[in-house]
């Protein structure tokens, strides 16, 4: 039997999880995505296809206020901007997917900082 990589291994975790988990118009589905320099959060709304907020370490709102992207501090800033535009656009309650990360480290902070700023998950 071969050992699979650990990005193997989050490839199998994230699409077992995306045959149960879809956003909806009334509840939306917000995906946190995290590489070895910069974090990404975004709102989809699967039914109509659409994003309906992005925000990441590269944002022109975050860009000067980072130092590395890739750590908590930046994390919580971005699961703070994602809420805030999330709270422009009148969406309250989403459904967290991780995208097959563990709920650990800058993935919590991201969910941890929007819960904070007002989102319901």
């Amino acid at each position: 039997m071969r050992l699979r990589t650990k990005s193997e291994q989050r490839g199998i975790r994230h699409r077992r999880l995306r045959g149960r988990l879809a956003g909806t118009p009334e509840r939306p589905r917000l995906v946190v995505y995290r590489s070895l320099n910069h974090i990404y959060a975004q709102i989809v709304d699967d039914v109509a296809g659409r994003t309906l907020a992005a925000a990441g370490t590269q944002s022109k709102e975050l860009k000067g206020k980072i130092k590395h992207g890739g750590n908590k501090e930046a994390a919580a800033l971005v699961g703070e901007l994602i809420a805030k535009q999330a709270a422009e656009r009148g969406i309250k309650r989403v459904c967290l997917d991780r995208a097959g990360f563990k709920y650990h480290g800058c993935v919590a902070k991201v969910a941890e900082s929007a819960r904070a700023a007002g989102l319901e998950f």
